[in-house]
């Protein structure tokens, strides 16, 4: 069955469980889809980007997270390959939770940010700092959860948002909700693309000619629906299911090169029950994800390199609360791989896993938090995972916090099987880390400031062998430490509206051994945002500074990405039509800066975009 016919059917479905709608409303209740985030993460620090951040930056969540989080990207040009660095650590040691599940991949151990768009989801929430014990592997840097959260009041929502911007690049989003007490929905569709041919600022062939992105197209389909039923007043049933493709050419290095495509897709389906017997809590989730990939060396071919990964995920959290004071959380989880491609043959894996997460509330004022988690499998020895963490608001200006944990990485399948190279008796990353929050708040501004320690052990780095061929090893050991401040202000004057956020992050990520900083970990990174608002126009700026950052291993201070700042200015109207009609102009890197943050990967000066947002 086709994804275009799978996604029909359930679109079907949907629509005959909402038909009978009650027209009664009592409280807009919302059940969100990752419990634990909110609940285990008092001694941590937790960005939650609204929608109206979210509206202000363009659709692929590298732009979103790059403007308005600590959190460094590595682009292989516009629209490529984009990989993260968050608080020193390496792209596979920050994880993405979808709806409470670890998706990054099980072939690299990563996720690539320019295949998601943000308005694919209710809520976007930056975690920073270890998360192992709830999330398992990856979680070491921290932890970005996309959220579908479902509203059970009556509603029948449609938004509706299009772009067209330099490049031909053309965005649409379309997402409904409809709900009524009982039952909850919500269906999406968002096509992004671009040709992508872009000019490079300042760059010619030896002939003299201007030199522009050439191959780099993109276009990324996601499809998805949702739905939730609330059996009665103690059990709710809830469905969550996504599909992708992704359709991406690779943009040349030099025109000489042959030009390639890389085209992946993923299929994700969720089905988790909630269950509410006063202080006995049930959660069960069992989860099938599925992701390929197709490398095309030559795009005038039809020959191509492929992996496949199919996962089955069953978990079950079962919560007492002890005291008034005091929840238990008993966590068991299985999760079974089968990993299929032409580079790393075909192999199972099997990994089961039991914690245990306890919350103690002793006042309103201070609150403590325990978690220890334990893997077992054939394939690797898992060390015992724990965090503890403790929060005291000494006072309505001021809240204390302070966590320490151990976290991990496990090796994926391209680590252990990769033909030829790869390495069974490869052992997990681990990291002990440590970290103080201080978080204040004065009236309409919030000041965050994190210190942190990460020590990892047995870092994985694929280093030359015997014969000249490539294998990952358990090399080197890194130390992490640095701090973080983000800021935020809102203020209002009658009718006119003012905010600013504003961030800043000094990350120090050296190898143990050489004191060498990490290769593509910046030093510094700023960002700052300021808007503006009165009746129906609104007004927006943005900035973005990222340090220079070394690329070889040695600090070679010849071989390293130049630092770069970038603006960016947007200005909307709303007509009142409807709902809401909004019409956008947006000005991306307005001063025309000529910047990369990988070498010979060039990104584009400046480029505008137009955007028409309806809801009804």
């Amino acid at each position: 069955m086709t994804l275009r016919i799978r996604f029909a059917f359930l679109l079907l479905m949907l629509c005959q469980l909402i038909s009978a709608q009650s027209d009664s409303i009592k409280l807009k209740e919302v059940v969100v889809s990752d419990a634990n985030l909110k609940k285990y993460s008092n001694s941590q620090s937790v960005l939650k980007l609204s929608d109206s951040i979210i509206n202000k930056n363009e659709a692929l969540l590298t732009d979103l997270l790059n403007f308005n989080s600590t959190i460094y990207f590595k682009e292989y040009g516009r629209g490529m390959l984009s990989t993260v660095s968050f608080r020193g650590t390496t792209s596979s040691q920050t994880a993405v939770i979808w709806n409470g599940i670890n998706i990054n991949s099980q072939m690299n151990g990563s996720t690539d940010f320019n295949t998601i768009s943000g308005s694919d989801y209710n809520s976007i929430s930056v975690k920073a700092g270890g998360g192992s014990v709830i999330y398992g592997s990856g979680a070491i840097g921290g932890t970005v959860h996309l959220n579908n959260d479902l509203a059970f009041y009556n509603r029948f929502e449609n938004n509706l948002k299009l772009d067209y911007g330099s490049f031909n690049t053309i965005g649409i989003n379309y997402k409904t909700n409809i709900s009524n007490e009982k039952w909850s929905a919500q269906i999406g569709f968002s096509k992004n693309s671009s040709t992508n041919d872009y000019k490079y600022l300042n760059r010619y062939t030896w002939r003299g000619e201007q030199r522009w992105n050439q191959n780099g197209q993109y276009d990324i389909i996601t499809m998805s629906a949702n739905a939730g039923y609330k059996i009665d007043s103690k059990n709710t049933l809830k469905l969550y299911s996504q599909f992708s493709n992704t359709d991406r050419n690779t943009s040349l290095v030099v025109e000489t090169d042959t030009k390639s495509k890389y085209v992946n897709g993923f299929n994700r389906s969720l089905l988790e029950y909630d269950g509410d017997f006063g202080k006995f809590k049930t959660n069960f989730k069992t989860a099938y994800i599925f992701e390929n990939y197709q490398y095309f060396a030559d795009n005038s071919s039809n020959i191509y390199t492929y992996g496949k990964t199919e996962s089955l995920i069953t978990k079950v959290d079962l919560g007492y609360t002890l005291f008034k004071s005091t929840q238990i959380n008993g966590i068991l989880d299985y999760n079974r791989t089968k990993g299929y491609g032409s580079s790393f043959g075909d192999h199972v894996r099997e990994i089961s896993s039991a914690g245990i997460l306890i919350k103690q509330d002793f006042s309103e004022a201070w609150k403590n938090e325990l978690g220890i988690r334990k893997e077992f499998t054939d394939n690797y020895k898992s060390p015992v995972l724990f965090s503890l963490g403790s929060s005291y608001q000494f006072s309505k200006l001021y809240n204390f916090k302070l966590n320490v944990s151990r976290n991990f990485r496990i090796p994926t399948y391209n680590d252990l099987y990769w033909e030829e190279g790869g390495n069974p008796d490869l052992k997990p990353e681990s990291s002990y880390q440590a970290e103080i929050g201080n978080v204040f708040t004065f009236k309409n501004i919030s000041l965050t400031q994190n210190f942190y320690y990460i020590k990892i052990k047995d870092l994985l780095q694929w280093v030359p062998g015997k014969n000249g061929i490539w294998s990952p090893t358990n090399k080197d050991n890194v130390n992490s430490y640095g701090a973080e401040t983000l800021l935020s202000w809102k203020k209002q004057f009658g009718k006119n509206n003012f905010s600013a956020n504003a961030s800043y992050a000094y990350t120090a990520s050296k190898d143990e051994a050489t004191k060498k900083q990490l290769f593509f970990v910046p030093y510094n990174k700023v960002t700052g945002s300021v808007a503006y608002s009165r009746n129906r126009i609104s007004a927006y700026y943005q900035f973005l500074y990222n340090g220079f950052v070394y690329t070889r291993a040695d600090n070679n201070p010849d071989e390293i990405i130049n630092d770069y700042n970038i603006s960016n200015l947007g200005i909307d109207y709303d007509f009142k039509f409807l709902d809401s009609f909004k019409l956008g102009f947006q000005v991306l890197n307005i001063f025309n800066k000529d910047y990369e943050s990988l070498e010979n990967r060039p990104m584009p000066g400046r480029n505008f975009n137009m955007y028409l947002t309806l809801k009804f």
